[in-house]
């Protein structure tokens, strides 16, 4: 009888696994290819990271694609809770290529969350600027937005399950601002937001540096929204997270915890009411660093 009794134990606790797996919630991470210098943009490290934190919330699973596209995005997609974008963006965004726009906006016509990190939050205003608009609620637009590296203070946090237990905080970044909302503003919720300091505009005008509407905006002391999030109309979710740019800085806990937290709310998953906890070492910045040229 303790045979038998020990063998519908395991029989139940493997059916409750099998139930577990099936259940999980998928997310895949699209990795941008290799740019800029070391400790720059290092999208497929900054990926791996995210995933191995992620790694430790029961009930989520993840795959990290690198150089921006799965070989077999079918296989890749299918079951996806979630897509996270951490590329280069403009005309070489990895989601403007091909046919790829539409790839995703079926998967967005079925629920499916999106992140878009750092420079992924720019298309171009030919392509891609509307749907992702529309998907995660703001677009970097270039001779509207810029990207200078300040020191942001992000001292009034709202009350929004992405930002449970995160904790004031202050950290340097190619923080972008002045971000292209849609017309609704109900449609976009600021997650982080700051003041940019007049050194902010230092550079000539350009299609990133600056141009007169942002540098009136920082001008009045505006609070300038870097991180962002949408509710679709049909049932979807997506955030935007400018930051990103120095690897580094995926070593600071509510930095990283703020994008964790959203990559969980995407995927319409509850956040912990003290958000995900997660642990980085300096050792586990180094790893997975692209090879590059200094």
């Amino acid at each position: 009888m303790k045979l038998i009794h020990s063998l519908l134990t395991l029989g139940v606790f493997a059916f409750a696994m099998t139930l577990s797996a099936a259940d999980a919630k998928k997310i895949v991470f699209l990795a941008g290819s290799p740019s800029h210098g070391p400790g720059e943009h290092e999208h497929r490290a900054g990926c791996l990271l995210l995933k191995a934190c992620l790694d430790q919330v029961p009930g989520i699973t993840s795959e990290v694609y690198s150089n921006g596209w799965p070989k077999d995005p079918e296989a890749a997609f299918a079951g996806a809770a979630a897509i996270i974008v951490y590329s280069d963006g403009g005309g070489g965004h990895p989601l403007l290529q091909g046919d790829r726009l539409k790839t995703i906006g079926n998967l967005m016509d079925q629920g499916v969350g999106l992140g878009l990190i750092h420079y992924a939050v720019e298309a171009t205003k030919e392509r891609g600027e509307k749907e992702f608009i529309e998907w995660t609620g703001g677009c970097f637009e270039p001779d509207w937005s810029v990207n200078p590296t300040w020191k942001a203070d992000f001292k009034d946090l709202p009350s929004r399950p992405i930002l449970r237990g995160v904790k004031p905080f202050q950290i340097t970044d190619e923080w972008y601002f002045h971000i292209r909302f849609g017309d609704d503003p109900q449609a976009m919720r600021p997650i982080l937001a700051a003041v940019a300091p007049e050194s902010t505009m230092d550079r000539p005008d350009g299609p990133h540096e600056g141009n007169p509407a942002v540098r009136e905006s920082v001008k009045r002391g505006d609070t300038q929204v870097v991180s962002w999030s949408r509710r679709r109309p049909e049932g979807g979710r997506g955030f935007g997270f400018t930051g990103g740019h120095y690897h580094k800085n995926w070593g600071n806990d509510d930095f990283r915890k703020v994008v964790l937290n959203a990559i969980l709310w995407i995927a319409k998953v509850d956040v912990p009411a003290q958000g995900v906890e997660s642990k980085v070492t300096p050792e586990d910045l180094q790893k997975n660093l692209d090879t590059k040229r200094r």
